[in-house]
């Protein structure tokens, strides 16, 4: 497999419908089952993840090849009825992580998330997601010392702490 040469650049107001589209492509199915619809990701409880991006506490980052995003690592501190799924508490922002399809696999997610978390570790005590158990990203962010704090039957509540 060839290396990818991969540049970072900041998540900014202006690219919240790409980000709605990482949105989408973050939600975790299970192989071989049904993908969501495209306007899921406009339901509150998840819009909430990027409707409005640019809020104070936001910080994000894209991957881009070429000039196209291919993946994006962003932050929100979700707070009060506007909680997110990996809520832990109102001072620690969650962590949303995707990648287009064709680019999975690569170690691009790696350096994504290394890229967001060297910018994070100077913001933020802490980083919190949820995930799904079945997930392989899971092995992915305990490389990156996120623990299992909580969840429930199928999802999992990880935390980094700085």
């Amino acid at each position: 497999m060839r290396s990818v040469l991969t540049e970072f650049r900041a998540i900014d107001a202006k690219d919240e419908g790409l980000l709605r589209e990482f949105c989408y492509l973050a939600l975790y199915v299970e192989p071989g089952a049904a993908p969501f619809p495209p306007e899921f990701v406009d339901m509150p409880e998840i819009a909430r993840y990027w409707m409005g991006w640019g809020a104070d506490g936001d910080l994000g980052v894209f991957a881009v090849r070429n000039g196209r995003a291919i993946g994006a690592a962003w932050l929100r501190t979700l707070q009060g009825d506007a909680r997110g799924y990996g809520w832990v508490s109102d001072e620690i922002p969650e962590l949303s992580l995707s990648l287009l399809p064709a680019f999975r696999g690569r170690g691009i997610g790696s350096k994504l998330l290394a890229e967001l978390l060297g910018i994070a570790d100077m913001r933020f005590g802490g980083i919190s997601l949820s995930v799904s158990k079945n997930n392989p990203a899971v092995r992915l962010y305990e490389r990156f010392e996120f623990e299992t704090v909580g969840g429930d039957g199928s999802s999992l509540i990880m935390l980094r702490r700085r």
